[in-house]
């Protein structure tokens, strides 16, 4: 975890998966993250992987588009749409992973005394190897997130 975060990652069944993580940072910040592709590239993939391509259209309706790559070369596309966005309270997206799973994401943001808890519910159409390592990768992608906020 980084320097000035606290979570807790919950696996409530297969398809539902809730982490909170604490961020050192105003809301408005951390909300502000997920808003750019200049800021979404930078952090959101788990380590070891890299964000080759991201595109970012962040608005209702609006859609967006990254490509992950891992050390040996694999790629692992990941593309949604915004369905719902309450600047700076919450994020509402869909999208698929691997083998066709759909995904339903929400985030919530909340902030008390200059720090942001941030709660992502992912649910999926089904069980598989990726939602099985959901949770590590989560974890690892908002810790990311934490390294990001710091350089901000």
């Amino acid at each position: 975890m980084s320097p000035g975060s606290e979570g807790a990652a919950e696996q409530r069944k297969p398809l539902d998966l809730v982490i909170t993580r604490v961020f050192n940072a105003p809301r408005h910040l951390v909300f502000e993250a997920w808003t750019k592709a200049e800021h979404v590239s930078r952090w959101f993939a788990p380590r070891p992987l890299t964000m080759s391509s991201c595109k970012v259209d962040f608005r209702p309706g609006g859609v967006f588009r990254f490509v992950m790559h891992a050390p040996d070369g694999t790629a692992y596309p990941f593309e949604g749409a915004f369905r719902e966005i309450v600047a700076p309270a919450r994020i509402v997206f869909t999208g698929t992973i691997h083998e066709g799973n759909a995904t339903a994401t929400t985030l919530t943001f909340a902030e008390h005394d200059g720090k942001t808890t941030l709660t992502m519910h992912q649910t999926y159409t089904f069980e598989s190897d990726a939602t099985r390592g959901a949770k590590q990768g989560w974890t690892m992608t908002l810790d990311q997130l934490g390294e990001h906020l710091e350089e901000a």
